[in-house]
């Protein structure tokens, strides 16, 4: 049986940038899903994740806000526009991909913030050999006219509200680790 361990990790400043991300910005957001698994099955549990969730426009599999996802290109780069549930969407350019991770910069939306990049991967944990991560962290700066707060409270929200989902559609549902 699988174990799922979700933990929110939010801070300011540059604390948490993942590998070739943008430093510069002044807001950082993660969320982080922990997953127990079988230590001989590691890889393979890893990779069979990430084929559910980590395609560029598997977002609108298991993000509750996506409504659609198109992915498009314009000459070598690649895009997806998101078309959310009550209206509005989200260019998004893919800035680099790893075998179980790919980074990405927002183009357009309507979200409060500017300057974001971010990343989402699934990652062997460092310190548990029976365990898997899926991590989503972003840095960003708040868009002109809005603040720290708005900003933050936004990212920090599609991010929870998007790990949720995942442990929800490929958890077990007696699983009560998040109440620790």
């Amino acid at each position: 049986m699988r174990r799922w361990t979700a933990a929110l990790m939010v801070t300011a400043g540059a604390l948490y940038v993942g590998a070739g991300m943008a430093s510069a910005a002044s807001l950082v957001s993660a969320k982080k899903l922990e997953i127990n698994v079988d230590e001989t099955k590691t890889e393979e549990e890893r990779r069979a994740l990430w084929e559910k969730v980590g395609g560029w426009c598997a977002i609108q599999d298991w993000h509750p806000a996506v409504e659609k996802c198109e992915e498009s290109k314009e000459g070598d780069d690649t895009y997806r526009t998101l078309t959310l549930k009550g209206g509005g969407t989200i260019k998004e350019k893919l800035v680099d991909t790893g075998t179980t991770s790919y980074r990405y910069e927002i183009i357009e939306s309507p979200l409060p913030v500017k300057n974001y990049e971010a990343q989402f991967s699934v990652t062997p944990d460092d310190d548990d050999l029976d365990e898997i991560n899926v991590v989503w962290s972003a840095t960003y700066d708040p868009a002109d006219g809005k603040d720290d707060k708005e900003a933050r409270k936004t990212i920090d929200g599609i991010f929870k509200d998007g790990i949720d989902s995942i442990k929800a559609k490929y958890g077990n549902a007696d699983d009560d680790d998040d109440k620790k």
